[in-house]
């Protein structure tokens, strides 16, 4: 493939679902990665698929090696990954160093910045399996970028080359930007996995194809709509229905309970904000949640067993 004008000669640190992935669609883009690093055996084996013929090195070669450093370390490792590698040289001016933390911004790739290295944060608002999978879902994927103005014009080359689109991110605005991808994927998935126990427990033998046409509308419509896409019991103020469920998982699934519960409290919320559900219902649906919430109270049996 011919190299795209600015092509770069690219190190990654940590070749794991994210790094090894993005460094693959760089090279597919023209740059040329000239090394990896990973200890794991699964990262090595992502190596050798995503990026064959990229030899793996120490952290501190990949870094002497390229003239833009990806860094896909995870983000508690990243402060010290970043500080070892600029006190070592390795780091050095000029050069690009860019990590794809969702949380830390600028401010934790300070030690290359001081050394002269231009910086910029970039994470992509994407789930990666670590395999080819991933690199057509990167086209259209939004990246939340923080660089300084200078750099700016860098950092959307690097999102183009990623097939994606930037949204600029304030500094002071990454850690809420990550938590409201983390809330609505990660949580997501826990939620599903919960519905899909339940429903398991009710006899049903596919609870994935029992949900994906349910869950597929209701993705699309709240992406689409919002609060006005909400449906169900607590929209309805169905409160004998709310207090069925309740009944039910804390004999079937109790450790599905509380995230009902806390769920169903943050419905109501909104339901009652936008007007859906009458004050007189919300009370109700209120005091069932709250008794859910509530250890049960000692009967005169269990009084007198203790």
């Amino acid at each position: 493939m011919t190299k795209t004008v600015g092509a770069r000669r690219i190190g990654v640190i940590g070749a794991g679902r994210v790094g090894a992935v993005l460094a693959a669609a760089l090279r597919a883009a023209g740059h040329d990665v000239v090394a990896a690093a990973g200890e794991s055996d699964a990262s090595r084996r992502r190596i050798d698929a995503l990026l064959p013929g990229v030899p793996v090195a120490k952290p501190t070669d990949v870094a002497r090696a390229s003239d833009l450093l990806l860094l896909t370390v995870p983000d508690d490792m990243l402060s010290n990954v970043v500080t070892m590698l600029s006190a070592s040289g390795a780091i050095h001016a000029d050069q690009v160093v860019v990590h794809t933390s969702g949380r830390h911004g600028l401010a934790v790739l300070e030690p290359a910045r001081a050394v002269g290295a231009r910086t910029v944060a970039l994470h992509p608002a994407m789930t990666f399996t670590g395999t080819e999978v991933d690199l057509p879902r990167l086209t259209g994927c939004v990246f939340g970028v923080t660089a300084d103005e200078g750099d700016r014009a860098l950092a959307e080359s690097l999102v183009a080359d990623l097939g994606g689109t930037p949204m600029w991110v304030r500094e002071d605005h990454r850690t809420l930007y990550h938590a409201g991808l983390a809330h609505g994927a990660n949580h997501l998935v826990t939620l599903v996995a919960e519905a899909m126990e339940i429903l398991s427990a009710a006899g049903a033998a596919d609870p994935a194809a029992t949900l994906r046409p349910l869950l597929t509308a209701a993705l699309d419509n709240a992406l689409e709509d919002g609060d006005a896409a909400l449906t169900g019991p607590i929209v309805r103020g169905d409160v004998e229905t709310v207090r069925a469920h309740v009944a039910d998982l804390s004999t079937t699934a109790p450790h599905t309970l509380p995230s009902y519960v806390a769920m169903a409290r943050a419905t109501l919320d909104r339901a009652v904000t936008d007007g859906r559900i009458l004050p007189i219902r919300a009370a109700a649906i209120l005091r069932v949640l709250d008794a859910a919430d509530s250890p049960a109270a000692p009967t005169p049996r269990d009084r007198q067993s203790r």
